[in-house]
C-alpha cells in the first residue's frame, strides 16, 4: 500500500495517530523487555528475551530518550491492552437535536449559575468602593464591567482555557494531570512506562515547535524545584476553589434574600442572615440527588432567569437612558478612573464579581461537551448579562442614590416578586455550580495522590463524572454558615469572594501557559500575549482586593492557607512514604533462598496482597511470612494506582508480570483507574475480572513462549513486519521500513524460568515440545481455577511512617502528627470493593523516615 493509500485509509492524521501508531521515547520498546537485573530468576544474565515475556524489572526508566513514532505497540506487561484499542470518545459525542437541547439546559443548571447571577451585587459591591457623583462614573463602571464580561469569561475561559482540557475533564488538576502526562512532573515515583501505552494516553503529534517544547519539557523534568513549584501552583489553585466553594453560596443567597430589603422596608439585615441560612441548609442537603436530577430541574428556571435579565435590561434601556451603549468606548475607562483615581483602583474588587463562575465553567466542564459550553455562553448567557448590566447603568443614570440595591431597584414594580422568587432560586443554583466543581476537583486531587481519600458517590448510572462527596458538601456548608453569620455585609463577603475568584484564575493562566508552551506547541508570540494580558489583567484586580483584605475577607485566605496544607502535607507523607517502601522492599535472593514454599505451609487459595508499590516485593510481605502460619498456595500483589488520564478502558485494567518462578506462583498486578473512573465494583466482579486477565496473561505468555521455542527470535523477521511510520507536521505519513523487533536481534538468550529452562536434547520433536508446552499451561490453568475456588482472601497491609529520633522538629511535628491523623481519618483504598471482613487479614507495619 502506498503512503498516500495508507493515510487514506486511516482518515488522515488524527486516526493514524489513535490506531496505527503513537508518538513514544526511543528505547521504550525495550524496557518492556525485562533485562534480567538483579530481580531476575538467573541474576546473572543480562540478556533480553525477544518475546518480551521476562520478569518484573525496576530499572526500566534509567534509558536515554528520543521522541520517535512506532507501530502499534504490543505491551508484554498489559495483557489486555494487547488487543490495541482506540481512543476512548467523549460521553457526549454524536448526541441528537433532543439530547443537544437537553444538554443546553443541564449545562444552564449547573454551569452557569454562578456567572448568571453576578448582576445582583456586581454593581453594588463597585459603587460601595467608588460612589457615583454623576453619569460619567456610571458609564465608567459600565465600560468596566463589559470588558471584564468579555476579556475574562468569553475570550479567555470560553475561547482559550476549556481547550485545555483533559479529555474532556476540567479544572486545575487535570490541567496537572495533563501535564503529568507529558512530562515527569509528578512527585509520586510510581509512573511506569506502560501507563503510556493506555489508549487514552495518547500525546500531541510534534510541530515545528517541538524543540522548544522538548527543551521545557527536559527542564521541567531535571529540576526539582521546579516540580515542586508547579505542584504548589497547583495546590494553590485547587485550594482557591474549594475557598470558593465556600463563598459563592454566602454571596450568592446573601445578594439575593437581600432584596426584601426593597421590597419590604420593615426587613432587617439580621432577618436576611436567618433566611439566608435556612436557604443554604436546603440547598446542601438536596445535593445529594446528583447533578442530572438538579440539573434537569434547575434548567428550565435558570434559563427564565436569563430572559428576565434580558427583558428586564431592555426595559430599563427604554424606560431610562439608552445612551449607556457609549460604555462600549474604552475611554470612558480612562475618564472613571481619572475622576476617582484610588476610589476607581478599588472598586475593581467588585468589578471582577462580573466574572465570578468563570472558573466554574472550566471545572464543571467534566459534566458537559467544551461546544454545549460554548454555545449555551455566546449565544444565550453572554447577550443577558450584557442586556441586564446595560438596563442597570440605564436606571442608575437617573437613579444615583440606589446603588445599594441597583439590581433590584431597578426591576419594575408590578414583576418585582416574580423576579425575586426566580432570583433566589437562581443564587441557589448559582451555589450549586461552585459546589460540583469543588467536587470534581477533590476527586481529581485524590487520584493524583494530593489529598486525603474520602467517601465519593457517583450519582448518575450513565456518566460516572456527577459526583457527590458527603464529608466535603457537609463541610462547605458548615463554613458557609460561619461566614455569613461573622460577616454579614454582602460588601465585605464580596472581597472575599473576589480573591478566591482570582487566586484560581491567575493559577490557570500560569498552567494553561505551560500547557501552550509544552503541549500545545504554538507560537511564542502567542504564548506571550496570553500570558501577559491576562495574568497583568488579574493581579492588577489581585492588587485591588487585597489593600482591602483586613475588612473580613482575611477569612478566606486564612481557609485557603488551612486547605493547602492539608494537600502539601498529604502529598509529603505519601511520597515519603513510598519511597521508604521501595527502599526496604524484599530482595529477590531472599525469596529464592526461601524456595517454592516461602519457608512455611503454602494452603490451598488465593490471597491478594494490597501494597502502593509498583515494582518489587513489598516489604510487608516479608512480615505475612513470618507474622501468619502459613500463605495461600498463589499470592499476587496489588496495587490500586491512578494514572494521570480522566478513565482507564475496563479492558485495559490490568497489567500482570510474573514476580518470581512459575513454581512459586508469585505474580504482580497493577489496577489501573484514571481520575474520572468510578470503582464501583464489589469483590466478587473486582475477583473476576483479576483472574479472567491472569489467565489471559498466561495463555499469551505460553504462546510467545512458543513462537520463542520455534527460533521465532532470530529467524522469523518477517512475521513481525509491522514498520514503523513516521506523520510530518504537514500530514504526510513516510515509512521508516523498520521492523519493530530489529532492535532486538542478536540480544542473546531469553531470561527462562527454573522450573521451565530445560535444554532441547537431539532427536526431540518439535510436535512433542508442543505437547509439553500445552500440558504446562494447562496444569498452570488448573491450579490457578483450584486455588480460585478454595476462596480469595485480601491481604491488607497498612504500612504507617514515623519520623525518625534525629529529624527536625518540624518534619516531626508534620509526619507524627498531622500525616498521621489525615491518615487515620482517610478512607482506606479497598473500601470501595465491600469486602467482607471474614475475607480480610490484616497487618500492620511501621517504617522509619
Amino acid at each position: 500500500m502506498t503512503d498516500e493509500g495508507l493515510e487514506r485509509e486511516n482518515g488522515g492524521l488524527t486516526s493514524m495517530e489513535s490506531i496505527e501508531s503513537r508518538w513514544v521515547f526511543q528505547g521504550e520498546d525495550d524496557l518492556d523487555i525485562d533485562s534480567g537485573d538483579r530481580d531476575t530468576v538467573d541474576g546473572d544474565d543480562d540478556s533480553t528475551p525477544c518475546n518480551g515475556m521476562g520478569l518484573d524489572s525496576d530499572d526500566e526508566d534509567n534509558v536515554e530518550q528520543k521522541l520517535i513514532r512506532t507501530g502499534p505497540h504490543i505491551d508484554s506487561f498489559d495483557v489486555e491492552a494487547l488487543e490495541v484499542p482506540g481512543v476512548q470518545k467523549n460521553d457526549f459525542e454524536d448526541v441528537s437535536v433532543g439530547r443537544a437541547i437537553l444538554l443546553a439546559f443541564q449545562t444552564l443548571g449547573v454551569v452557569f449559575g454562578d456567572v448568571g447571577t453576578s448582576p445582583l451585587y456586581t454593581f453594588s459591591v463597585m459603587f460601595s468602593k467608588a460612589p457615583v457623583n454623576g453619569n460619567e462614573d456610571v458609564l465608567g463602571a459600565l465600560s468596566l464591567v463589559l470588558y471584564t464580561l468579555i476579556l475574562v469569561p468569553l475570550v479567555k475561559y470560553v475561547l482559550i482555557v476549556v481547550w485545555a482540557n483533559d479529555d474532556g475533564e476540567g479544572g486545575t488538576f487535570a490541567l496537572y494531570s495533563l501535564l503529568c502526562r507529558h512530562a515527569k512532573v509528578n512527585l509520586l515515583p510510581n509512573q511506569l512506562r506502560s501507563d503510556a501505552r493506555i489508549s487514552s494516553f495518547r500525546l500531541k503529534v510534534p510541530s515545528p515547535e517541538l524543540e522548544r517544547s522538548l527543551k521545557i519539557k527536559e527542564r521541567l523534568e531535571a529540576s526539582l524545584t521546579l516540580k515542586k513549584l508547579l505542584l504548589m501552583l497547583v495546590l494553590v489553585g485547587t485550594s482557591m476553589v474549594i475557598a470558593d466553594g465556600v463563598v459563592t453560596p454566602a454571596m450568592s443567597v446573601m445578594s439575593a434574600v437581600g432584596g426584601l430589603k426593597v421590597g419590604l422596608s420593615g426587613v432587617k439585615q439580621d432577618q436576611v442572615v436567618m433566611i439566608s441560612v435556612a436557604c443554604l441548609v436546603i440547598l446542601f442537603s438536596v445535593q445529594k440527588y446528583g447533578t442530572s436530577k438538579v440539573g434537569l430541574v434547575v434548567g428550565p428556571a435558570l434559563f427564565i432567569w436569563f430572559c428576565s435579565l434580558g427583558g428586564i435590561g431592555v426595559y430599563n434601556l427604554i424606560k431610562y437612558d439608552s445612551h449607556v451603549w457609549r460604555a462600549f468606548n474604552p475611554v470612558h475607562i480612562y475618564y472613571y478612573f481619572k475622576r476617582n483615581s484610588t476610589k476607581a483602583w478599588y472598586s475593581l474588587g467588585g468589578c471582577l464579581l462580573c466574572a465570578t463562575g468563570s472558573e466554574a465553567m472550566f471545572a464543571d466542564l467534566c459534566y458537559f461537551s467544551v461546544r454545549s459550553v460554548q454555545l449555551t455562553f455566546m449565544l444565550l448567557v453572554l447577550p443577558c448579562l450584557l442586556l441586564g448590566y446595560l438596563g442597570q447603568a440605564a436606571y442608575l443614570m437617573e437613579n444615583h442614590a440606589d446603588t445599594t440595591q441597583a439590581f433590584f431597584s431597578s426591576v419594575p414594580s408590578g414583576t418585582f416578586w416574580p423576579v425575586f422568587l426566580i432570583a433566589n432560586i437562581a443564587a441557589l443554583i448559582a451555589s450549586r455550580a461552585m459546589t460540583t466543581a469543588t467536587f470534581s476537583c477533590v476527586k481529581q486531587s485524590t487520584a493524583l495522590g494530593c489529598f486525603p481519600r474520602l467517601k465519593i458517590v457517583h450519582t448518575s448510572r450513565k456518566f460516572m463524572g456527577q459526583i457527590y462527596i458527603p464529608v466535603m458538601n457537609w463541610f462547605l456548608l458548615a463554613l458557609s454558615l460561619v461566614l455569613v453569620c461573622s460577616i454579614s455585609s454582602i460588601y465585605e463577603i464580596g472581597n472575599a469572594y473576589a480573591i478566591a475568584e482570582l487566586g484560581v484564575m491567575m493559577m490557570t493562566t500560569i498552567l494553561v501557559t505551560i500547557v501552550m508552551l509544552l503541549i500545545w506547541q504554538i507560537n511564542i508570540l502567542i504564548v506571550l500575549s496570553f500570558i501577559i494580558i491576562f495574568l497583568g489583567l488579574e493581579l492588577t484586580f489581585f492588587s485591588s482586593v487585597l489593600w482591602s483584605v483586613g475588612d473580613g475577607s482575611w477569612i478566606i485566605l486564612v481557609f485557603a492557607v488551612v486547605l493547602f496544607l492539608i494537600m502539601y502535607i498529604w502529598n509529603y507523607g505519601s511520597k515519603l512514604k513510598y519511597e521508604t517502601e521501595v527502599k526496604q522492599k524484599m530482595s529477590m535472593d531472599l525469596l529464592r533462598e526461601l524456595g517454592p514454599n516461602l519457608g512455611t505451609v503454602r494452603a490451598p487459595g488465593i490471597g491478594l496482597l494490597y501494597n502502593e508499590l509498583a515494582k518489587g516485593i513489598p516489604a510487608i510481605f516479608g512480615h505475612f511470612l513470618t507474622t501468619l502460619p502459613a500463605v495461600h498456595s498463589m499470592i499476587i500483589f496489588v496495587c490500586i494506582k491512578y494514572v494521570p488520564v480522566p478513565v482507564v478502558p475496563q479492558n485495559e485494567r490490568f497489567l500482570f508480570r510474573r514476580v518470581s518462578p512459575r513454581s512459586y506462583h508469585i505474580f504482580r498486578c497493577i489496577a489501573r483507574y484514571g481520575y474520572k473512573d468510578a470503582r464501583k465494583e464489589n469483590h466478587h466482579t473486582f475477583e473476576q475480572l483479576l483472574i479472567e486477565s491472569l489467565e489471559m496473561f498466561i495463555r499469551r505468555e505460553a504462546q510467545e513462549r512458543s513462537l520463542e521455542s520455534d527460533g521465532d527470535c532470530s529467524d522469523s523477521e518477517e512475521e513481525y513486519s509491522f514498520s514503523r511510520v513516521l506523520v510530518a507536521p504537514n500530514g504526510s505519513v513516510y515509512s521508516l521500513g523498520i521492523p519493530l523487533l530489529a532492535d532486538f536481534r542478536d540480544t542473546g538468550k531469553a531470561v527462562m524460568e527454573e522450573s521451565t529452562s530445560e535444554e532441547l536434547k537431539p532427536g526431540t520433536s518439535s510436535e512433542s515440545l508442543v505437547s509439553e508446552a500445552e500440558q504446562s499451561l494447562e496444569k498452570e490453568l488448573s491450579f490457578i481455577r483450584k486455588a480460585k475456588e478454595s476462596g480469595v482472601v485480601y491481604l491488607l497491609g497498612h504500612g504507617d511512617i514515623r519520623a525518625r529520633k534525629n529529624s527536625w522538629f518540624i518534619k516531626k511535628l508534620i509526619i507524627n502528627y498531622f500525616y498521621a491523623f489525615l491518615r487515620k481519618n482517610s478512607r482506606r483504598g479497598t473500601a470501595n470493593l465491600s469486602v467482607p471482613h471474614s475475607h480480610l487479614v490484616q497487618v500492620g507495619m511501621q517504617y522509619m523516615v
